[in-house]
């Protein structure tokens, strides 16, 4: 439970630019030693220390800063959330927010199941009828606080610190002003260049505070038809003098104003909010060296970074960075997968549709770069195993379904793509033909050939999904001890 502390007087404009530095440079340090822990002894790494190192390849001094940093995070003690969090988090459960009066950011995502959907719809539903289906599956908020702002810039691999998160998130910890958009000029240097950063599944919402207030608006989701329609709400809401106290009395004299410092304090609940990034599952227990994984966790872990196998970890990083910076199991970027066509969604019921990512039809200003259409931002996997449907489209609704698409994509098209009349496969069916060159056919596990056998097994594919279930929050040592005995 968080301890509120008292709401603050009000901010004026030229103070605000300081207290957001103030903000971030304090959640930095109380974000690198995020948790969640039991009342009682502060946890301690175990003698009898897992082979953390082994799996790595971390040299000892390396290693040593890992198990610290993860030590920390889960002996953090609880913090108060700052007045303007705490408006934040009234504002993220309002229903009367929505024209409907059903709706509120926690609906679609719901803390009871990792600020993610707790049914199994491939869209949720929304708008004046709550009948109307949103454009995509909907992303889980958690793990965020940590991701750069949209950008087109040069690759980083890997093993470089964290890929892009590091350089980033350091230079830009709480992130919710505008940033140019200058960075989606077609590339002409040599060096690859790739885009990174951003929310939502095209990367359209900069940062937190612009991808806060995209649902409020949409009119497939709480459906407010203009932004004077909106400040009505918040005027009328239990948490309007709030509001004047903490922007002044003139906060409601402008939508823009009143409406983009709602967005700012939605924004700044999740970052400190600890429930957004507890960083307490049982592999963050394994990083603080005080739990073992399982054997078949350990081999799922194993043919997760397997550059042959299933080679996940190249684009979800699994690996703390060499500051501290937990993994977040994701590297920021984009990718084209050419996940199959969903015939749940409705619009796909029209031959001409497609949901081309990064070009559209929601994001507007990267659609003449075509060599990113289909290009959707990779998500973490932190808590997939929560999940009950997958892909920007929620095409699957099991972590198996999902391994095994990515290893027989390639080598058993019939299987995951439709057939047309005369029984030819529609390779890629979600995609238009002249984009299907962005497809990524190059990394494993996708660069298998019809035939082929597929890079996981069927046993393997059981150890990979064992190892993502370390991956969900809320892991307890000690019921786990007990249960296993």
């Amino acid at each position: 439970m968080n301890i509120h502390s008292h709401l603050l007087p009000p901010i004026t404009a030229s103070q605000r630019l300081g207290v957001a530095s103030l903000a971030a440079i304090t959640l930095a340090l109380v974000l690198s030693a995020c948790g969640r822990q039991d009342a009682g002894a502060a946890i301690a790494a175990v003698p009898d220390k897992p082979a953390v190192s082994a799996i790595f390849g971390s040299a000892p001094t390396e290693q040593a800063a890992i198990t610290k940093a993860a030590l920390q995070r889960l002996n953090a003690p609880a913090v108060p959330l700052s007045a303007m969090a705490q408006l934040g988090e009234k504002i993220f459960n309002d229903k009367s927010l929505s024209v409907t009066g059903k709706m509120s950011c926690a609906s679609c995502h719901s803390p009871d199941n990792a600020h993610a959907p707790t049914n199994g719809l491939a869209v949720q539903l929304g708008g004046l009828t709550m009948q109307n289906q949103g454009g995509r599956a909907v992303p889980s908020l958690r793990y965020h606080e940590h991701a750069p702002a949209f950008s087109i810039g040069p690759d980083t691999k890997a093993d470089e610190d964290d890929k892009v998160a590091e350089a980033k998130a350091k230079s830009a910890a709480l992130n919710t002003e505008p940033v140019a958009k200058a960075t989606l000029q077609p590339a002409t240097a040599a060096q690859e260049m790739v885009p990174q950063g951003g929310f939502d599944w095209d990367g359209r919402a900069l940062n937190l505070t612009d991808q806060a207030g995209g649902p409020l608006m949409a009119a497939n989701e709480m459906a407010n038809k203009s932004a004077a329609a909106l400040l009505a709400k918040f005027k009328a809401a239990p948490y309007a003098s709030d509001m004047q106290l903490l922007f002044g009395p003139a906060v409601f004299t402008s939508p823009n104003l009143a409406l983009g410092e709602a967005y700012f304090a939605l924004a700044l609940y999740q970052k400190e909010d600890r429930s957004f990034h507890p960083y307490d599952s049982k592999y963050d227990y394994f990083l603080a060296e005080k739990v073992q994984l399982s054997e078949q966790e350990m081999r799922g872990l194993k043919l997760f970074k397997d550059p042959k196998k299933g080679n996940c970890a190249t684009c979800h990083i699994d690996k703390s960075s060499r500051s501290g910076l937990p993994p977040a199991f994701t590297d920021y970027q984009y990718e084209a997968l050419a996940a199959p066509r969903n015939k749940e969604i409705l619009a796909n019921r029209d031959p001409k549709y497609f949901d081309l990512g990064m070009c559209g039809p929601w994001r507007k200003d990267a659609a003449k770069l075509e060599k990113y259409c289909g290009y959707f931002k990779t998500p973490s996997l932190r808590n997939a195993a929560t999940r009950q449907v997958f892909f920007h489209n929620g095409v699957f609704h099991s972590l198996e379904d999902v391994l095994h698409f990515y290893v027989e994509r390639e080598t058993k098209l019939e299987k995951w793509y439709s057939i047309d009349k005369d029984g030819k496969v529609n390779r890629y069916d979600d995609l238009p033909v002249n984009y299907h060159a962005n497809v990524d056919v190059t990394d494993a596990p996708f660069d298998g050939k019809a035939g082929n056998a597929p890079a996981l097994t069927d046993d393997e594919i059981k150890d990979v999904v064992a190892f993502l279930k370390t991956l969900t929050d809320g892991y307890k040592p000690e019921v786990a001890k007990t249960a296993s005995r």
